[in-house]
């Protein structure tokens, strides 16, 4: 066999492969895995009979298209999907960089599981959600310590959600002192998040950006030069996408100030922070954290996540609403922000599930334990830099010695000397039930990948992402068309990527795949 491994460290493995069909695929007209039961009699005869059970205006005209399928084969089919694919479950999951695996607590998930929280519905009674609004407000008070911000608001999804509704935040500031139309331009740094330049932009900013310094670091001389009557706000995510902190944030900020400015924190990236630096005592004036991340939380694929929106007393009211309070006689209420509030960026007021595993982590943890949280991710990220470096081909470009709780690493020096690329390791990866995540554009560090192996894994763990890296290394050295032509192992060999740059062949749902290749089958 092409792929046989005598390194006895790496672990073998090879995909599941069972080239199962979409779930659309497998309809089949008439066959069903439950059916709905008819409405109680009760309820039919207050309507007017069974058929008027629904109100007319609630009747859908026609069936959705949704598959017929029996109860075995959609059993089947999740299972077979679910052994194509790896996740922070099944393998050492510390390659998604940025995104931030960690293990999620399982008793956290059969809390959320409890019946008392899946027959939640926002638009319940507040009287008959007093638990739950009170883990709302008993979480927000524990991220108002975590942070030293005055309020929070759960109703972002995500992380680029919160940066848009921060940017919408200074908008709406500076507008409420009559210099909306004179602050015009938001400053951040090349490491920063994309999606930080991109949500300022979509508020109509012009974004100044800053490169680093001849030390690595963001320049704050150039900062000094940047910022003027025009400066809206500055943003910025520390530590950075490269695993950079900046030790001087506080001249940054206290410049922002001096300017005008607004300073809001990019906090997506706090495993390495926690009980340890706050964005209060860095000079923020707002921050976010992604509960789905550094509060062990899954990401849930970009659905029910959640971006922690923390702002100091002074922009409070421009907070999305409503907000969780505790009224005067102890019970908890929905307060609606007033006219400068922002609006909603979301309905309703944030995903409960993911706020109850959020609350509970820390419950769990405690403030010790949250700061030995941020110090084992710390301990975990440097130890596996300095094995890294050490690897052929490898290097950490910028700055010299310590990085926080994730680095951005670089195969430059390996794709120089035999012609392997980052992408060719990364599909090699794959053929060790491992992967990782090499880096969002603009590439700013060459033939990049990112590693953020948090609090949650072993130095066995570790040890054994990085000796598939070396295994891999000196086979790109050795025999490079081994690593040119994986993966070798996988459910899928190579992916025609072509697709990907022509919308005309995107089809994100089966409806638009339907009406892409046979339009007659549309209505």
């Amino acid at each position: 066999m092409k792929r046989i491994v005598r390194d006895r460290k790496v672990r073998q493995f090879h995909q599941a492969k069972w080239d199962e069909p979409v779930i659309f695929e497998l309809h089949r007209a008439g066959e069903r895995g439950v059916i709905p039961p008819q409405a109680e009699p009760a309820v039919a005869a207050e309507a007017g009979g069974m058929q008027d059970a629904i109100p007319a205006n609630m009747r859908r005209s026609q069936a959705p298209a949704l598959p017929e399928i029996g109860q075995a084969k959609v059993l089947r089919h999740y299972l077979r999907l679910s052994q194509e694919t790896l996740g922070s479950d099944l393998n050492v999951e510390i390659g998604q960089g940025t995104c931030t695996m960690k293990y999620i607590p399982r008793i956290n998930e059969m809390l959320i599981r409890s019946p008392r929280m899946t027959e939640l519905h926002p638009l319940q009674d507040v009287s008959s959600v007093q638990g739950m609004l009170e883990i709302y407000h008993s979480l927000d008070l524990a991220m108002r310590e975590i942070s030293g911000m005055d309020a929070f608001s759960f109703q972002p999804s995500s992380g680029t959600q919160a940066l848009l509704a921060m940017a919408s935040i200074v908008r709406a500031y500076h507008d409420s002192r009559g210099e909306g139309e004179k602050r015009d331009e938001i400053i951040t740094t090349i490491f920063s998040h994309p999606s930080q330049a991109a949500t300022a932009a979509v508020k109509g900013y012009k974004i100044i950006t800053l490169h680093p310094d001849e030390d690595g670091f963001p320049d704050l001389e150039k900062l000094k030069a940047a910022v003027s009557e025009r400066t809206a706000g500055f943003v910025v995510a520390n530590p950075e996408d490269t695993g950079i902190y900046n030790h001087r944030i506080r001249e940054f900020t206290d410049v922002v100030h001096a300017a005008g400015g607004v300073c809001y924190y990019d906090q997506a990236n706090a495993n390495g922070l926690l009980g340890i630096t706050r964005a209060k005592e860095a000079g923020f004036d707002m921050c976010f954290f992604n509960l789905h991340k550094t509060f062990a939380a899954p990401h849930m694929c970009g659905g029910p996540a959640t971006g922690a929106l923390g702002v100091t007393d002074a922009l409070k009211p421009f907070l999305p609403g409503p907000l969780v309070d505790q009224a005067a006689d102890g019970s908890y209420v929905l307060r609606e922000q007033g006219g400068s509030s922002i609006g909603k960026v979301r309905s309703f007021h944030g995903v409960a599930q993911t706020v109850l595993r959020a609350y509970a982590w820390i419950l769990s943890l405690g403030a010790e334990g949250l700061k030995d949280v941020a110090q084992t991710a710390v301990l975990n990220n440097n130890y596996l830099y300095h094995k890294i470096l050490q690897i052929r081909g490898a290097s950490a470009p910028y700055i010299k010695g310590r990085r926080l709780e994730q680095v951005r690493y670089s195969w430059k020096q390996l794709t120089d000397e035999t012609g392997v690329t980052t992408e060719d390791i990364t599909r090699r990866m794959c053929d060790f039930g491992l992967h990782y995540w090499t880096s969002h554009h603009p590439y700013i560090v060459p033939q990049p990948f990112t590693l953020e192996p948090t609090e949650s894994y072993s130095k066995e763990d570790l040890d054994e992402y990085i000796q598939a890296l070396e295994h891999i290394s000196n086979e790109a050295y050795t025999n490079p068309e081994m690593v040119r032509t994986a993966p070798h192992a996988s459910t899928v060999h190579r992916n025609d990527e072509s697709s990907l740059d022509d919308p005309r062949q995107w089809c994100i749902t089966w409806r638009a795949y339907l009406k892409k290749t046979e339009p007659s089958a549309v209505k």
